[in-house]
């Protein structure tokens, strides 16, 4: 990864690859069904302010100590756009999240796409905490995030309790 954005990376099953406004047309579908808002609140956004989003994420954080690090999630197998993933990264932190299409949940890509992006920060060299935030009924993402490697601490941000993992010199996990 660079300064100026995420490098595209694969996993087993998934070529994931950084985000552009143009995978918005594809993604609109893939984010539609509001129990995706479950847990986060909100709703579906529309097309247009889903390539709004995109088109700020693209273009990254106003904060130049602060990377916008953001992909979309492409099954190898058929083609298609399951979800996307994304880190933001300040100093040695990154703040990971995910979303999977309903469609493609339980099938294990979430738990992938995440385990994968963890794997895939440390190798710039720069980031060494990884943390995510989730909600406490969220058994799905509490899933996801033990399998990337992160471990529930007692600290809690608007109502998610903040998993964590911190990487060391010789490349294995400490909580």
């Amino acid at each position: 990864m660079t300064n100026q954005g995420p490098e595209a990376f694969s996993t087993e099953r998934l070529d994931v690859l950084p985000l552009r406004v143009a995978h918005a047309d594809e993604m609109a579908a893939v984010l539609a069904d509001p129990a995706l808002h479950t847990y986060t609140g909100g709703a579906p956004e529309d097309l247009d302010t889903l390539r709004a989003r995109y088109t700020r994420w693209e273009a990254g954080s106003p904060d130049p100590a602060e990377h916008w690090w953001n992909w979309v999630l492409r099954v190898r197998a058929d083609g298609r756009l399951v979800g996307w993933v994304q880190a933001t990264v300040a100093g040695p932190r990154a703040e990971i999240a995910w979303v999977v299409g309903t469609e493609w949940q339980g099938l294990g890509y979430a738990k992938e796409a995440a385990a994968g992006l963890v794997a895939h920060l440390p190798a710039d060299g720069t980031v060494r905490t990884v943390v995510a935030h989730i909600h406490p009924d969220h058994t799905a993402s509490a899933a996801v995030a033990a399998a990337a490697g992160l471990v529930p601490t007692e600290e809690w941000e608007d109502g998610e309790r903040l998993w964590h993992r911190e990487e060391i010199t010789s490349g294995t996990a400490r909580p």
